[in-house]
This record gives C-alpha cells, structure tokens and sequence, in this order.
C-alpha cells in the first residue's frame, strides 16, 4: 500500500519563520483598567501573549477571574506573567517605559500616525467606559483607533498591537500593486563592533 511521504518534522511552518523575521528591539506590555469582564481579559491576555508582549496586567479590576474557555491553546497564563494593580496609583512600569492610554479623546493621537516607542506599556478602558482620569493623566501618550464607534477591548488590543509590529517590525516591502511582495527581505546587518582603548598603566595610576 502506498503512502504518503513523510514531512520533516525539523522544518517550522512559513509563518513562524515570518514572525521570528519580524520581531521587534525593546519590549511592550499591555492591560486593561476596570475590566469586568472574564471573558474580555482572557482574550486581551491571549492577544498579547500571540503579539509577544512581556506581560499583561489590569488595575483595578472589577473581576479577578480570567476565562480563557476552550480558546486558550497556547496557555498564555503559563507562559506570560500577569499582574494586578489594585489602583492606577499602585501601577508599576518598568524603568524607561512609556504609559501609553488607548481612548477615543478629542486630543489623542490617530494610531495610523502614531510612533510606537520602543518600551511601551499600552492601557485600555473597559467595556462599557473609558480610562479614569487618574490613568489619563498618568499616560505620556494618548492614542484612538480611527473607528465610528468604540470596539472591544480585546479586538482595540490587537489592533494596536498589529499596528506596533507592521510600524517596528522587518518585513519585506509592500509592492506599488495589489498583491505580496515583489522583492525579499533584506538581510540585516549587525555593526562593526567597537572596542575601548584600554589606558595605560601610568594614566591608571595618575586617575586613582
């Protein structure tokens, strides 16, 4: 009896190889304020963990439950750390990081013309509000997604999230016409690397 041939278990599938191409320098993390939802924090929290975030968290939550229901293949709760910030106040960031707030403001920053920094840490309001004022005023950045209307939590993270690695991800150049691309990837180039000139004894003994 014929069969078919054997596929190389040692060969990973074209787009894990595009993600893995892709990937961006610093880090990101992303949460929500006043979730109340299990669901929706459950959904924000696999989206994160599929965009490769460092970490996911919520402040001042009005549900500590997280429900992944039957969606949640990759495990993210045991892959990625998630913390609770009992208040805006009690919210930590790690050093050099920038707040940036996801909310539909007059003043806010269009997310198609936003610059992502390279430590980002994003915030988005809950279901049915916006961010408190307190965080507001603690964001350094304040940006909307350019709908008619709001969306859903976990829907606005990935959004954003999409827009983070297009904007700071390496991917092969979009062509003039519809379609994939017309010209590959080109390779990266790491810098020369430099080296500092080690003084001499005698200047290390006239510095002490």
């Amino acid at each position: 009896m014929r069969t078919l041939p054997r596929v190389p278990t040692t060969r990973k599938p074209r787009s894990i190889e595009a993600i893995r191409c892709a990937r961006m320098k610093g880090y990101f993390a992303i949460g929500v304020e006043g979730i109340s939802k299990p669901a929706n924090l459950g959904a924000l929290i696999r989206t994160g963990h599929a965009f490769g975030a460092s970490y996911t968290f919520s402040v001042a939550p009005a549900t500590d439950a997280v429900d992944f229901g039957s969606s949640d293949t990759s495990e993210a709760t045991k892959n990625l750390p998630f913390y609770r910030f009992p208040s805006v106040a009690d919210l930590l960031l790690p050093q050099g990081a920038r707040l940036v707030g996801i909310e539909l403001l007059d003043d806010a920053i269009a997310l198609p013309s936003f610059r992502h920094p390279r430590q980002a840490v994003y915030v988005l309001g809950p279901e049915r509000g916006g961010l408190s004022d307190a965080m507001v005023a603690r964001c350094d950045h304040i940006v909307q997604i350019p709908t008619r209307f709001s969306i859903n939590v976990s829907l606005a993270g990935a959004l954003v999230l999409y827009d983070r690695l297009i904007s700071l991800g390496r991917f092969a150049p979009r062509p003039v016409r519809s379609g994939g691309p017309t010209e590959e990837l080109p390779p990266h180039f790491h810098g020369a690397a430099k080296f500092r000139a080690v003084p001499a004894e005698a200047d290390r003994d006239e510095s002490r």
